[in-house]
């Protein structure tokens, strides 16, 4: 599996506006191929930042979804530079151990 953490430092104020950006596109991603599971991790604190958690089968399925039309739809008319505290950090991953409780 490939995990991909976006680190998104988002001012206190544009919380809501950045949250339901992903609200407005539910359910969009699940459908690219190989798409897994993505998770949407708030801060706990005002100055934490939030993780973008997205799995994928492999990394050629996240790599084709950055390529897509979708990926381009997601991304158009981006949130003001205000709305930031610093820039963002992609990590990429391959998850070497899985546990979850069935």
């Amino acid at each position: 599996m490939y995990v991909v953490a976006n680190r998104v430092p988002v001012a206190a104020e544009w919380h809501d506006a950045f949250e339901e950006r992903f609200r407005a596109r539910a359910g969009q991603v699940d459908l690219q191929p190989g798409f897994v599971r993505m998770e949407i991790l708030r801060p706990d604190s005002e100055d934490g930042v939030y993780i973008v958690l997205t799995h994928w089968q492999d990394k050629a399925a996240f790599e084709n979804w950055v390529g897509s039309d979708d990926f381009k739809i997601a991304h158009q008319n981006p949130l003001p530079k205000e709305a930031f505290t610093g820039p963002g950090k992609l990590e990429r991953h391959t998850a070497i151990i899985v546990s979850e409780k069935s």
